[in-house]
């Protein structure tokens, strides 16, 4: 009988180093899978047991899976099987009730490229893969924002925590891992390294992403509980949204992508990532819809006759009712216009979508109107030309605006700052701005605490009819802040509170980008401005620690 253990045992190890991809089971629940370069051990719901360059990268961390909402509900996989195997690449499949995850292996390649088919995730905010790896191998984390070491458990351990995953030290400084938050769709590669050693994602089309441009997710972090170090693949996230929940069809793909892994090199992994940049959409991926691909362009003239320059445009939903950070049913473009206007999208699947633009700032920086153009078909192999778009803008004669238009804090105090816990704190109580004579820059980012920022502005002369509208469009907005607005200290004109916008956690989660936008106008009645130094106030009557209103830009036009 122990011989012919010992005799398994050796007919396994001689498998897992064998030339090529290979899948082999050792047990109901147990397979291994991997080639010559790698090999890792997936039972019934995690892969551990991670074989790089003769060391266990996993050690003691819980490994590779695959979930939703949170880690609530782990996918357990209940058939793995071999789903095609050509001369170039092995690919598994590995089955559960909710779908199937893929791992497609290489030969000669440190990783695999991955991919998930639906077939009945449930309505869901959240849904992502990752692994979590040994933390004595893996020290440093890297983003397209952020390239440092990751805290330490000691560290953490001798913290105070203050909130979900926060911490405060003893010189008062924060340790959190929301800080290593970062745009989505700007990553080219991220992960975790350490000397000899990186694990890298890499998403050549992220086209099955929910969200548009501004859409953040939390990449990599120190798992407090255990220590684990933690690379996030956050298919569909909402970790910096008021909600996003979605009903996917059956049979929508996410990915290919690639987990790669190296040296810990950088420039290796920056050299991988254009590389597969540069190959999407992969050609060996043999699903029809994946493969069914065209373009679409055009230019975009404001209605003033201005072009649409360096506009933030996206192809989304067919006539939506959601905003397009908020969406995430099925595939999503983002592109920006040239300075004249001018925008292409490249390899987008065959549907309907609606074309949607918003000013990003610049020379556009004053237009509040979105464009929005529906039933734009995508046909296989062929360009769709939209031609000239002509963008209707908000055309009103101005007073002044602090602020472009562009759904961020940047150009404020503090705006697009390092991710750092708390940063709202540092903006005051009370402000004032004079227009014509204060910066962007001295209106800060957020706005908190009980107290009131007051905008002074001159009207040398009044017309007949002064009645007006005020412009607030938020980044961002966390709950428990309220805010009365009044002009000259007699009209209030509106107000901003809990009960009235959607609540998301950017504020008190390191945010100071952007959270969901959100965009009002008051009517500012006639009689109420006059002639000479005006006065409008944001007077905030109740305020919530790290809470509060990031700002995009305020304006008051004539009506």
């Amino acid at each position: 009988m122990r011989l012919s253990i010992l005799a398994s045992a050796l007919a396994v190890a001689t498998q897992v180093h064998a030339k090529g991809p290979f899948l082999k089971t050792i047990g109901p629940e147990e397979h291994i899978i991997g080639n010559d370069i790698w090999n890792v051990t997936i039972g019934k719901q995690y892969g551990t047991k991670l074989f790089y360059k003769n060391r266990d990268i996993v050690g003691n961390a819980v490994g590779h899976y695959a979930s939703y909402n949170g880690a609530a509900s782990d996918l357990s996989w209940t058939t793995v099987s071999i789903h095609k195997q050509t001369k170039d690449y092995l690919d598994i499949s590995f089955e559960a009730a909710e779908g199937e995850l893929h791992w497609v292996i290489q030969p000669e390649l440190a990783g695999a490229y991955q991919y998930f088919v639906n077939r009945a995730l449930p309505i869901l905010g959240e849904f992502r893969t990752l692994w979590r790896l040994d933390n004595t191998t893996f020290f440093n984390g890297h983003t397209s924002i952020k390239d440092e070491a990751l805290p330490t458990s000691a560290d953490i351990a001798a913290a105070t925590k203050v909130q979900d995953e926060t911490w405060v030290k003893e010189d008062g400084t924060y340790i959190t891992k929301y800080d290593w938050q970062a745009l989505l769709r700007d990553q080219e590669y991220y992960g975790v390294y350490g000397p000899g050693f990186g694990s890298w994602y890499i998403n050549a089309g992220k086209d099955e992403y929910n969200g548009d441009h501004l859409k953040q997710e939390l990449m990599v972090h120190r798992e407090t509980a255990t220590g684990d170090v933690v690379q996030l693949n956050m298919l569909h996230g909402t970790h910096f949204m008021a909600s996003a929940s979605d009903a996917f069809p059956v049979g929508k793909v996410w990915g290919p992508w690639l987990w790669y892994l190296n040296d810990g090199s950088l420039n290796d992994a920056s050299h991988k990532a254009k590389k597969e940049i540069s190959t999407y959409p992969y050609p060996w991926f043999d699903n029809d819809a994946y493969q069914s691909r065209g373009s679409v362009s055009g230019k975009l003239i404001l209605s003033d006759g201005r072009p649409a320059s360096n506009a933030a445009v996206f192809l989304g939903d067919n006539h939506p009712n959601e905003t397009t950070l908020d969406m995430g049913r099925y595939y999503y473009y983002t592109a920006y216009t040239d300075k004249a206007g001018n925008f292409q999208f490249k390899n987008v699947r065959t549907a309907s979508y609606a074309f949607q633009a918003w000013s990003n700032g610049g020379a556009i920086g004053d237009v509040s109107t979105t464009f929005i153009k529906n039933d734009v078909v995508v046909t296989k192999k062929k360009g769709t030309n939209l031609g000239h778009l002509t963008w209707k803008t908000q055309d009103r004669r101005n007073i002044f605006q602090i602020g472009d238009f562009d759904r961020t804090s940047l150009g404020f105090a503090y705006g697009g700052a390092p991710h750092q816990h708390a940063l709202v704190v540092n903006c005051p109580a009370n402000l004032t701005y004079t227009v014509g004579t204060s910066k962007t820059s001295d209106w800060c980012f957020g706005q908190s605490a009980k107290g009131n920022w007051t905008v002074k502005f001159n009207v040398p002369k009044l017309p007949n009819d002064s009645s007006a509208v005020l412009s607030v469009s938020l980044a961002g907005y966390s709950s428990g802040v309220s805010s009365t607005i009044v002009v000259n200290g007699a009209t209030t004109v509106g107000n901003l509170t809990s009960a009235n916008i959607l609540t998301d956690p950017c504020m008190y989660r390191s945010g100071t980008l952007a959270g969901e936008w959100h965009y009002y106008e008051f009517p500012v009645e006639n009689g109420a401005l006059k002639r000479g130094w005006n006065t409008l106030d944001f007077q905030v009557t109740r305020e919530t620690l790290w809470h509060g209103f990031m700002w995009d830009a305020v304006a008051l036009d004539y009506a």
